[in-house]
């Protein structure tokens, strides 16, 4: 079990603003993949999380207030994910602290937070100006939610999950009913998830019947993309397979898990609950 008890997660906390490095709190990811049958030295998908914040501030020399947004790339290879609320306080520990540039706030984001995940972490900040057109996306994609079926159950069943052998498509699925929950606190987390993939078609019903047995689920926002993903394998055995989910952002950060066979997939595509 991961170890949170000495975490800032569920407690009252004082907000630091000054540089503080030391509030970042490492997860192992070794638990939660053991227990689906993930063997870490050799993942079944390639991928990344990516975070975006958007109330990132700080102080030029002058002693003048910047703020701009700020995108990460944490690779689903390393052994650490971030704690949310320990990566909250850190970037609310540099709105008193000066740097002398957007590149050495940077450096220092890469370096910290690099070595809490264990791999390099890609860091993206993005002037207001910027981020107006970055989170665009025209794909087009099938929404499934507005089929008309019942039989819902709110705990995890995979069983659900089936394909129709020899009807072979390329289909990009969207869901907005993903609901999970955090497994310190209890607080409803909110997403969309799109399930891109190639190979024998997958019942849209037992698919969505799937994705709102979340609705109880207590993991964190990587996890539960990895148990989708590995649960569409096992059980749909797609020839590729994309997960990825658009969760709704809380203290000015959202998290959104990308997990894919196919590793030229991308983009960080904003959506308007975000």
């Amino acid at each position: 079990m991961v170890d949170l008890s000495n975490s800032l997660l569920g407690k009252s906390t004082d907000y630091v603003d000054q540089y503080s490095p030391a509030l970042l709190y490492p997860l192992p990811r070794l638990d939660k993949r053991d227990e689906l049958g993930i063997d870490s030295s050799k993942l079944p998908f390639n991928g990344v999380d990516i975070w975006n914040s958007y109330e990132l501030s700080w102080l030029a020399p002058s002693g003048k207030p910047q703020v701009a947004l700020v995108e990460f790339s944490i690779p689903c290879d390393s052994p650490n994910i971030i704690e949310s609320k320990s990566f909250k306080l850190y970037l609310n520990s540099l709105n008193q602290t000066v740097f002398e540039s957007t590149n050495q706030l940077e450096g220092v984001l890469a370096k910290d937070l690099s070595a809490v995940a264990g791999r390099e972490v890609g860091v993206n900040i993005i002037s207001l100006e910027q981020g107006v057109d970055l989170f665009s996306g025209s794909e087009q994609r099938q929404l499934i939610d507005s089929l008309d079926i019942d039989g819902f159950g709110y705990e995890v069943d995979a069983s659900t999950l089936t394909a129709n052998k020899g009807d072979r498509v390329e289909q990009q699925l969207v869901s907005h009913l993903l609901k999970t929950n955090c497994p310190v606190t209890g607080q409803p987390d909110w997403a969309s998830v799109l399930i891109d993939y190639t190979g024998n078609a997958i019942d849209q019903a037992g698919l969505l019947r799937y994705i709102v047995s979340y609705r109880n689920h207590q993991d964190f926002h990587e996890q539960c993309v990895e148990r989708i993903f590995i649960d569409i394998m096992a059980r749909c055995a797609p020839e590729k397979l994309t997960v990825y989910a658009r969760y709704t952002r809380r203290g000015g950060l959202d998290i959104n898990p990308l997990r894919t066979t196919d590793s030229s997939f991308s983009g960080n595509i904003r959506l308007s609950r975000q």
